[in-house]
């Protein structure tokens, strides 16, 4: 059991965490082979999920057909695309962590394999763009994409707060991943394409935040049981 410590700082995963882009990406995406006689495995998908670099479905599908893709098929489907015409908003029990998290005076971030201008434009459009003490990023860099903890590493430094007292929450091995080994205690709530990889590498499974009470969350990332 950890020794008990106050937690000062909760760290967001942000797709499909924050907001459910993951699923709707990967619907477009399952489509787009069917459409040319395939099947697009959450197996090979899996591979791309929190990361930079893993699987490239497009890549994937032009090498089974043995040809490229007109962009013309491919248009509408970009994460942009995708996202927008969905228009995700917050996933269940994000909304009261933030609420909690601001009033207890525990500082929030948000860490992510994605761009810094996509995760911003969305904080933006759901309206919680000023409640982040920091946002780290790998803007490309797939060396510092998650699995890697730089990102983590970066946040609690920019933070000034020990991984002790920290807490991430994820939705996929690779953010999972990255968290411990960060040293950060991570909650993992995944999505409806994230439930079923293997996250028995996070200290806490759950099916949604709203699943998890914050005072509860709290407890158990101090180390009292």
């Amino acid at each position: 059991m950890r020794e008990q410590t106050r937690i000062a700082a909760v760290l967001f995963d942000f797709d499909g965490t924050i907001m459910d882009s993951e699923t709707a990406v990967f619907d477009a995406y399952r489509r787009l082979y069917r459409e040319h006689g395939h099947e697009l495995s959450l197996e090979e998908w899996a591979g791309g999920i929190g990361t930079l670099g893993g699987f490239d479905p497009v890549e994937e599908l032009e090498a089974r057909l043995g040809r490229a893709i007109d962009q013309a098929t491919l248009e509408g489907r970009s994460w942009e695309d995708v996202a927008a015409a969905g228009d995700p908003g917050l996933r269940p029990g994000v909304g009261d962590y933030i609420d909690e998290a601001r009033a207890r005076g525990i500082a929030l971030g948000i860490v992510s394999s994605n761009d810094r201008s996509w995760v911003d434009t969305h904080v933006e459009r759901l309206g919680i763009a000023d409640v982040w003490a920091t946002i780290a990023t790998a803007d490309g860099d797939e060396d510092r994409a998650k699995p890697s903890p730089d990102l983590y590493l970066d946040a609690l430094a920019a933070l000034r707060v020990d991984a002790s007292a920290a807490v991430a929450i994820e939705d996929s091995p690779n953010g999972i991943a990255a968290a411990k080994t960060a040293g950060v205690f991570c909650v993992a709530a995944p999505n409806d394409v994230t439930a079923g990889l293997d996250l028995s590498a996070a200290d806490v499974v759950v099916r949604s935040l709203d699943e998890l009470p914050f005072a509860r969350m709290l407890e158990l990332a101090a180390g009292e049981g």
